[in-house]
């Protein structure tokens, strides 16, 4: 009798009783992953698809190996992520102008003689009188006490915000000689940055584009610190402009000890007094973010020619060994109303606390 696994015609010539495809088991997992699935008997009688197979999956999406699947979804969230944070970062932001915009003046105060230098250039500050102290410590700024609307805790934030605005923009080197403008500008609101940056790029003595209304700066291909200290003598207020407005002012009088930029034979060095008034409003949100509006800003600088322009840099007289001497401040007509009404010039006075 013949073995019953043998066809009843016999094993083909050549052929082997051996089925060399009896060791593949087509189990559901088998089938399940195929990646090409017959058609069920109703579909092919719909005749639906116009073909006996179907892609399994997402069509050509399904037939990709799964560690392709995996890279090209990891390179899609990548993408997302970087568009979302790109879009919604604020640095850089420039909102909408909003809110009170500042206002500037700059007032040029010319010498009545001649100008010197001081008499001990490692010790520029030695004759000015008692009232100046270093740096931040001279700004004077009161303990923070609660207001009708804001706590304590609040006005300190205030105080906080108004002391970082103040340092950056009457004390730091980098700021007052390396025309460094992005550490005042990380502490203004929103709302102003785009004057600000117009300032900046494009100074201009119009009352609200000079650039020397945000900070103190000196052109530093003609001036250079011959101290980084800065005497300072000034006071601050703090009261309400509305119940959700705190209205901050500063007052500080700073005097800077300068010499000229670059390598010179002359080691005379000068001092140069700044009186710098402003006026700035914290509102709740820039209390969070520990901004500032700059509202007012009113700067007399000296000893400065009264013809200096001022909206980019402060222009000091600079003493020689020799001695400079400058014109005294012309006469103001007036009637005369080609001249703007702000564009003022005073005579220096001597510093004193």
């Amino acid at each position: 009798m013949g073995d019953p696994r043998e066809p009843p015609e016999g094993t083909p010539e050549g052929g082997s009783n051996d089925d060399e495809f009896q060791s593949v088991v087509f189990d559901e997992s088998f089938v399940k992953a195929a990646r090409i699935q017959e058609l069920s008997a109703q579909e092919r009688l719909a005749g639906a698809f116009g073909r006996a197979t179907r892609m399994r999956g997402w069509g050509w999406f399904g037939s990709l190996p799964r560690q392709a699947v995996a890279l090209l979804l990891l390179v899609a969230i990548a993408f997302a992520a970087a568009v979302y944070f790109g879009v919604s970062s604020p640095r850089g932001q420039v909102a909408a102008p909003s809110g009170a915009q500042l206002t500037a003046a700059v007032t040029p105060l010319s010498p009545s003689g001649t100008v010197g230098a001081v008499s001990d250039a490692a010790h520029p500050f030695a004759a000015l009188p008692a009232g100046y102290a270093d740096g931040a410590a001279g700004f004077g700024l009161p303990s923070a006490s609660s207001t009708a609307h804001f706590s304590a805790a609040d006005v300190q934030r205030a105080l906080d915000a108004l002391q970082h605005y103040l340092v950056a923009s009457e004390l730091n080197p980098a700021v007052l000689t390396a025309n460094e403008t992005g550490l005042v500008r990380e502490l203004i609101t929103a709302g102003e940055l785009a004057q600000f940056d117009d300032s900046v790029n494009a100074p201009r003595d119009d009352q609200h584009h000079d650039a020397t209304g945000w900070m103190v700066r000196f052109d530093p291909g003609q001036i250079a610190l011959a101290s980084d200290t800065v005497k300072v003598a000034g006071s601050a207020r703090v009261a309400e402009s509305d119940p959700n407005t705190l209205e901050l002012t500063a007052d500080d009088t700073l005097v800077y000890a300068l010499r000229p930029a670059g390598t010179t034979s002359d080691p005379s060095v000068s001092l140069y007094a700044v009186r710098r008034a402003v006026r700035i409003d914290i509102d709740r949100a820039d209390l969070d973010a520990g901004r500032v509006r700059v509202v007012d800003s009113d700067v007399q600088a000296g000893p400065t020619n009264c013809g200096a322009v001022q909206s980019d840099y402060l222009q000091p007289i600079l003493a020689t060994a020799a001695g400079v001497r400058s014109s005294t401040p012309p006469a103001v007509n007036p009637t005369d109303h080609a001249r703007p009404a702000w564009q003022s010039c005073g005579a220096l006075g001597p510093i004193t606390g």
